[in-house]
């Protein structure tokens, strides 16, 4: 998600809610700790010179349960962060705090934020030689009396 497009979402909130994709819920007396953007830039292992760029959002949360961060606050937050840091639009990474600092993305989802998974990947998988996978065959299309050998379907 974009910093506009979440911007955007939170126009229309009065509550705050963030969620995991697996439903767990982070509690409601979280805090957006830190607002950033970080530039990476890199080469991968094809030798390609990369540029990442993301706006960074630090969820926290402590025993204290009677300050909680309400979407007007945090628009305050997001708007000073923008005039003093020149916050670029671009994709929103989230650090939250499990066994380890997770980092996520961010999508909205019946009126709430999903923190979703991220991977790793080769970006260059010509140069690495990692083969294509191979289709998955849906055992569906093996019972299909149209497959005939050399058909490619199965």
């Amino acid at each position: 998600m974009l910093l506009s497009e979440f911007k955007n979402k939170l126009q229309h909130l009065s509550e705050l809610n963030f969620f995991l994709e697996n439903s767990e819920k982070v509690p409601s007396h979280f805090h957006v700790t830190e607002v950033g953007q970080s530039s990476k830039k890199f080469i991968d292992c094809g030798g390609t010179m990369r540029n990442e760029l993301t706006v960074n959002f630090q969820l926290w949360y402590s025993t204290d349960q009677d300050h909680r961060l309400v979407a007007d606050k945090l628009r305050k937050i997001i708007a000073l962060s923008e005039e003093k840091l020149d916050l670029q639009d671009a994709e929103i990474e989230v650090e939250y705090q499990q066994a380890t600092i997770g980092k996520f993305g961010l999508k909205f989802q019946d009126g709430y934020f999903v923190l979703t998974s991220k991977t790793t990947a080769c970006l260059d998988e010509n140069a690495c030689g990692i083969p294509l996978e191979k289709p998955v065959v849906n055992s569906v299309d093996l019972q299909n009396p149209t497959c005939t050998p050399g058909s490619g379907c199965c």
